[in-house]
């Protein structure tokens, strides 16, 4: 008997054994959309409307399986992030939630929602964010991408226009500072992505502590594509990412990925240990004309100038050393301390 197919071509990916049926039917995938929040009780009421309403288009659209879910982290916010996803998972079978223990940060916020989806058997997932600033409209380009065989499938911003200047300027400070450093990243890219249980795996087979998502899935290595959308302003509340934060996130990415800023301080002391050849060789020109006058301005300048370059040098390498003892230490990422959501119960009960 052929092979009959149902609401979209025969692509590789569909061709796998777990997505055909014993009657020779193509099943269309089975999608976890993760959102993690953190203390978003002004957002939630505007993204949990308009993110069915897109997950039912795309089911409409043939795109989607009826078993897909939407999946919201919450990072332990002390607002009422956690009560009004409670309720919604309560109303509606489609969404479920997790409540980590307590704050642990957006990138393991993700990596909780991602193990929890891979656990309970998902094809896929997309990450976003729960403000909506990731255009939704552009998940049907993802899920396609996804048919085709991509397993990794990259947002990327084609236009920050409602950024303000200073998140414009700041971002683009970022990404030229990673370049410089050599860590691997997607220009303009976020978190709004979608992984295939291949690259899931992959990902989760990663076991380091100082989680920097952007640059750890671009070493995964499957195929890859990337989905062009513009920023949309904030539907309500305001960012969690302060400068404090961004500058941590890039300090973050900078000392997983990169040992340019070690090599930098060989550069440092080379330079350094030059210039000091070249004063030696001018005071003893200067001995020899006759000529020489005890400088304190050139002595205090030295003083200076190499005690902060010795202070600078000790703690890049101590930042390193920082992170090898909280890798050593193997601490869990997260813990979860609550699930809500109809099928997350029905599974949870079964463990």
């Amino acid at each position: 008997m052929p092979l009959k197919i149902e609401n979209f071509p025969l692509l590789p990916y569909n061709t796998s054994s777990k997505n055909i049926a014993k009657k020779g039917v193509v099943m269309l995938p089975k999608i976890c959309f993760i959102l993690p929040c953190y203390e978003e009780e002004k957002a939630l009421p505007h993204t949990l409307p308009k993110i069915k309403e897109k997950y039912t288009s795309l089911i409409e659209k043939k795109l989607l399986s009826s078993q897909s879910r939407i999946l919201f982290v919450d990072d332990g916010s002390q607002d009422t992030t956690w009560q009004i996803l409670s309720q919604a998972s309560e109303t509606d079978p489609t969404i479920m939630a997790i409540k980590l223990s307590r704050n642990y940060g957006h990138q393991n916020a993700l990596l909780a929602g991602i193990t929890e989806a891979y656990q309970q058997g998902f094809d896929a997932v997309i990450t976003m964010d729960a403000d909506l600033q990731d255009d939704i409209e552009v998940l049907d380009d993802f899920i396609k991408k996804y048919l085709e065989g991509y397993q990794v499938v990259y947002g990327v911003r084609s236009d920050r226009s409602t950024d303000s200047f200073f998140k414009r300027e700041t971002a683009l400070a970022f990404y030229n500072m990673m370049r410089f450093f050599q860590v691997p990243l997607i220009y303009n890219h976020a978190d709004y992505r979608l992984l295939g249980r291949s690259a899931i795996e992959a990902l989760l087979a990663f076991p380091e502590r100082n989680l920097f998502l952007r640059g750890i899935i671009p070493l995964l290595g499957f195929p890859s594509t990337e989905v062009f959308y513009k920023r949309q302003e904030r539907i309500a509340g305001h960012t969690k990412y302060t400068l404090k934060k961004m500058l941590a996130f890039a300090l973050n990415g900078i000392t997983s990925f990169s040992i340019q800023p070690i090599r930098l301080i060989i550069l440092s002391g080379f330079v350094v240990s030059m210039m000091s050849v070249v004063i030696l060789l001018y005071a003893f020109f200067q001995k020899v004309a006759g000529k020489t006058v005890s400088g304190w301005t050139s002595v205090i300048f030295s003083l200076w100038f190499l005690g902060g370059l010795v202070l600078l040098s000790l703690g890049v390498i101590g930042e390193y050393i920082g992170r090898i003892y909280l890798e050593v230490k193997a601490r869990p990422r997260f813990f979860i301390e609550k699930r809500a959501g109809k099928d997350l119960h029905e599974k949870n009960s079964s463990r």
